[in-house]
């Protein structure tokens, strides 16, 4: 669970800034919205950063967020996304 308390403490720390509410995995809707947000972030252009990143880091980015995902299937397997590598 370490992959995925790492994705949603980042997630929170944006969310902060904007003065968001922290998503919880004691929620169900915040499960669902951290499945799809991590289903986005997996899409081509947004975990390579628009091509920016290469190599090591996109391969570690790719790690956290698959892990993370699976953890969070895991986790709840009613889960409705997470179509990226993970199915």
């Amino acid at each position: 669970m370490k992959a995925l308390q790492t994705y949603i403490d980042e997630k929170n720390r944006w969310r902060a800034v904007f003065g968001k509410a922290p998503l919880t995995l004691a929620s169900a809707a915040d499960r669902q919205r951290i499945a799809e947000t991590i289903d986005c972030d997996l899409s081509p252009e947004n975990l390579t950063c628009d091509g920016e990143l290469r190599g090591p880091q996109l391969q570690a980015r790719h790690r956290l967020l698959t892990t993370a995902g699976r953890q969070l299937i895991e986790l709840d397997p009613s889960l409705q996304t997470l179509i990226y590598e993970l199915n």
